[in-house]
Parts: structure tokens; sequence; C-alpha cells
């Protein structure tokens, strides 16, 4: 039987609602979210040079990125690099690949980037703009940034011929801002941090997943929901984990909502880890 069947028998879900992996159909619009995919859209439009996103570890980087990503046209040549590392000219040769530029082997940096040059200013030239995304962008190094910075020099004197989307974890930022870097983050016209959720927009954000999946909204208690906000720090992925182990045990239980004391025993079993720091009371 397969999960979402698991669920579906016992809660009457069509599909499983908390998995871990980033799904845009699941997409919570919390209003920090919105606010990132405006920047995400205000970047791509006004064809900034630099555009950075940054969140916490499952915070819905790459779930807001996959959406982007679906709405881009023929009119728009994307590369998206996952966890790129290495140092200068292999970051070149990643580029290449996400475009899908050949560069036969031996190729020396020189003519490996007159190949991007001349791919970018083509395609430019046939009414097309290039974006090239990086995921997990807090992975590169120091000169892996000041080579990407490189790589935005390509431009017509009027428009940017190529523009960069970096999402990441916090360190990105810390990165960027850097003085040494301070060249790069010149480039940067348009940036955002994406924050964990409230208690509030946690409880949105687990009815609205059980209402996606065919439920009610009502499968998870006020209070299990505010003990599974406590323990994730309100981050989504977190909150996914706990929630799905929580509906695993509701189900074996045969109960029908997860519960408080659900929740307590996933807790107390010690089969939910995380390193998150959990949510702080506002009033401390």
């Amino acid at each position: 039987m397969s999960g979402s069947e698991f669920f579906a028998q016992h809660f009457g879900l069509t599909e499983r609602p908390f998995t871990l992996l980033p799904d845009p159909d699941f997409l919570y619009w919390s209003t920090a979210h919105k606010r990132a995919y405006a920047v995400l859209e205000y970047g791509v439009m006004t064809r900034a040079p630099i555009t950075v996103i940054t969140g916490e570890v499952g915070a819905g980087k790459t779930t807001l990125l996959q959406k982007l990503l679906k709405n881009f046209d023929e009119d728009t040549v994307v590369g998206l690099i996952s966890n790129a590392q290495g140092s200068r000219g292999e970051l070149l040769q990643w580029v290449l690949n996400a475009l899908g530029i050949v560069a036969a082997p031996g190729t020396d940096y020189v003519s490996k980037f007159q190949l991007l040059q001349d791919f970018v200013i083509e395609q430019y030239a046939e009414g097309r703009r290039v974006l090239l995304v990086i995921d997990e962008a807090q992975n590169l190094s120091f000169e892996g940034l000041e080579e990407l910075r490189m790589l935005t020099n390509i431009n017509s004197n009027k428009d940017e011929l190529l523009q960069l989307i970096l999402v990441g974890q916090p360190e990105l930022r810390d990165m960027i801002t850097r003085h040494d870097l301070r060249q790069f983050a010149q480039r940067v016209s348009a940036s955002y941090h994406i924050p964990a959720l409230d208690l509030e927009a946690t409880e949105a954000y687990i009815r609205h997943r059980l209402k996606h999946a065919g439920g009610t909204g009502r499968e998870f208690s006020d209070a299990a929901i505010e003990l599974i906000y406590w323990q994730s720090g309100g981050v989504p992925r977190l909150i996914n984990k706990l929630a799905d182990f929580s509906m695993v045990y509701a189900v074996t239980a045969d109960q029908a909502s997860v519960e408080a004391a659900t929740v307590e025993e996933v807790l107390g079993d010690g089969i939910f880890l995380t390193t998150a720091e959990p949510a702080k009371d506002a009033a401390e």
C-alpha cells in the first residue's frame, strides 16, 4: 500500500499531505512567501543582474523556485545549477552544462567564456533572455561568487544579457555582505530572506496542506498544531516531518484525528530528529 493510500483509507485523503519533497502544487502562500516570490518576479522583470533569496533549510525556497520556473515561456532560456562547488573554471563549466553549451574536451577558460558570451548575445539578438539559477548557493566559494559577478559583465550597455538568481541558506547572505565581496553585493538588485512561520501561519499552513490533499483541514487539533509549531520552530520542512509521523501514529492507534498526545508520543519515541531551535515565545 502506498503512502497516499495509507492515509486515504483512514483520513479520507487523496494523497499524502506532508511529504518532504518540494511540490509547487502544495505551496502555502504565507506573507513572507508572497514577498519572496514578488522579489523573484521583480528581479526577472527588471532584468536585475543578481537576485538573492535566502532562508533556513526547509523554509520553502526550492518550492518557490520551482513555481517560478514553471511560469517561464519560450522567451526565457533557463539554466539551473544545484549545489555547484569547485574552483575557478569549474563553475564556468557548470554554467555551460546548465545552458546546454558544449565545449570540446581541453577547451581553455578564455574559450569557454567566449562560448558563453556568444551564446548569450545570440539569445539576446533573437529576443530571449538568459537566466542562470543557482540553488544551494551558500556552497559557493569566495572565488565562485567573484566568478559569477564577472559573468554579469556580459551586457549590451543597455540590458543585462545574463541574469542570476541565487537561492541559499542564511550563510549566503552573510557571505555576500562581507567587505571583500562588496562589488558582488553592489550587483544585487533584489534580495529577500524568508523567516520561519509564526504560530498563526503554521496553523494555516497545516490546514492548507490537509485541504489540498482532500481533507477538511481539521484532522489536527489546535493543541497538536501548537505543539508542532513549538517543536519545529515554524520551519516548513520540519513541520511536514513531525506532522507526517504524527499521522502515522494516529492511524496505527486508530484515532480519528491527531491530538497533542499523539505528537507527544512521536517526540517521546525520539524519531523526530532536528537541530533547529524550538520556537521562542514572542514575549521573551
